[in-house]
């Protein structure tokens, strides 16, 4: 079995990224898990890009949260929301939420 670039959100806002087999190997004991996906960087653009959903958590639910914690690792890079692949339709998540790094 395969590593995979995924992530979730958390109920208090962390973005939780890694190379793992599945989503919940990101949850630590204090989460709740409000939704995840995959990640890619996109560094034609300098974006940190999340796409699709979590087979056991569903798609990130966004609205649940208006800051977002990303990893410092991370900073530089425009966090965005693919919704759709065919027309590069995205979320840009500093247009939409309060975003710091830690």
């Amino acid at each position: 079995m395969s590593l995979h670039p995924k992530f979730i959100l958390t109920a208090d806002g962390h973005l939780r990224l890694g190379m793992v087999h599945l989503h919940r190997e990101l949850i630590e004991p204090e989460d709740h898990c409000i939704g995840g996906g995959f990640f890619r960087f996109d560094t034609h653009t300098l974006r940190l890009v999340l796409e699709h959903a979590s087979y056991d958590y569903g798609p990130p639910q966004w609205s649940r949260v208006d800051h977002i914690i990303i990893p410092r690792d991370y900073q530089g890079l425009t966090p965005v929301y693919l919704i759709s692949e065919w027309n590069d339709e995205h979320i840009n998540l500093l247009d939409t939420h309060t975003v710091t790094y830690e």
